[in-house]
């Protein structure tokens, strides 16, 4: 193919079971490229003031434009924040152009596939069985995980944090006596009800301090835990080392860390047993690849915390497709029943997996009407490709 250009970048925010900004790039070719960004206010500002840096570039240049916007925006914060997730969603878009243009699936770009699926886990929140006094009771969660695994699902996660029960208060970060039994208690009922038939990880949305942590993690080590997640704030390295240091419950932290040198130290320390980056929000397709590859030169595994679209949980099914270390994959709209409708194409999840093919790109097509219905107020809607 002859040399194509970058002509447009534009970037419509929704509000819909979370909050997402797509962005499309346009080129002379006629060609489009469709992507997603993590949520925050002031995203798609961002996305479009990236165009001075993609307009005349040929799309295909995957690494160097990837080089390019990081270092183009390192005045205005490209190390975390908002920039990070902006160029995560032009990057997905990127990926999505490229393919299309070369007659390739995106994971192709990427190093090629590893596997033919990726493996999918069902965040369940707290139980949602029985009036509001019975929905954080051992009882609601068991019944909702038994209803994910009838569902098709083999993996699925939990809030351990849902509620602030026997929490005498709700900011010092500390868990009684009574407060963690409580929290072993969720954890044996689901365990104990879904036995071997799921993977079952718990979230804490980083919550407690050390001690409680320490103390959390110890008193679960006798159920079959996928993983302790999020379990004390995200800035203090040292304090998530001990934790995970301290207890054999499995400790999965890194969604709320930006680009390879924000995990660096989380995996050269080894202060985690699972990383778990939230690839429309840490820097994109090939910036998370880059960081799978650095866990696995520490035997870490990987899974991808996720609360996109179809769209960018298709673009993560890529990513998934295409490391040697892939756990599993958030699905994170259980709930939300327009969640499907965001494309044009059939349900990507099939069986608990999202099925990855030949088609080019991302392999699936965002649907515009529904877009514009759910557009936040005073926004434009994207072009049509």
């Amino acid at each position: 193919m002859t040399a194509v250009e970058i002509t447009d970048v534009q970037a419509t925010h929704v509000h819909a079971d979370w909050t997402w900004t797509f962005v499309r790039i346009y080129t002379d070719a006629g060609v489009t490229g469709t992507g997603e960004s993590y949520w925050g206010p002031g995203v798609g500002d961002v996305i479009e003031g990236c165009e001075r840096l993609l307009v005349g570039e040929d799309p295909r240049d995957l690494d160097y434009l990837r080089h390019r916007l990081f270092e183009g925006t390192s005045a205005t914060g490209s190390l975390a924040g908002k920039t990070v997730s902006a160029i995560s969603g032009l990057d997905i878009a990127l990926h999505d152009l490229a393919g299309k243009l070369t007659d390739q699936p995106a994971y192709r770009l990427l190093g090629g596939k590893y596997r033919d699926s990726a493996r999918v886990y069902v965040d369940c929140h707290a139980g949602d069985q029985g009036e509001y006094d019975d929905v954080y009771s051992p009882e609601a969660y068991a019944d909702t995980a038994e209803a994910v695994v009838e569902a098709g699902f083999d993996a699925l996660k939990f809030d351990l944090d849902a509620t602030k029960r026997y929490e005498r208060d709700a900011h010092n970060r500390h868990l009684n006596a009574e407060a963690i039994d409580y929290k072993r208690r969720l954890v044996e009922a689901v365990t104990d009800r879904v036995g071997l038939d799921a993977d079952v990880a718990f979230d804490c949305h980083w919550n407690y301090s050390g001690d409680s942590a320490r103390r959390l993690a110890t008193a679960i080590e006798a159920y079959d835990v996928w993983w302790l997640e999020d379990v004390v704030p995200p800035e203090n390295l040292q304090v998530q080392r001990e934790v995970t240091r301290s207890t054999s419950t499995t400790i999965c932290a890194g969604e709320n860390r930006y680009r390879t040198h924000g995990i660096r130290d989380l995996i050269e320390q080894q202060a985690i047993d699972v990383i778990q980056p939230d690839m429309p929000k840490f820097g994109g397709m090939r910036e998370t690849v880059r960081a799978a590859h650095l866990a696995d030169d520490y035997y870490i595994p990987m899974s991808l915390h996720n609360v996109s679209s179809p769209l960018g949980t298709m673009a993560g099914a890529h990513v998934a497709a295409s490391i040697p270390n892939f756990l599993a994959l958030e699905w994170h709209a259980r709930d939300d029943p327009h969640w499907d409708d965001f494309i044009v194409e059939d349900p990507i999840i099939v069986d608990g997996e999202i099925p990855l093919g030949d088609a080019p790109g991302l392999g699936v097509t965002l649907d515009l009407d529904v877009v514009d219905t759910f557009k936040a107020p005073g926004e434009t809607l994207i072009d049509p490709e």
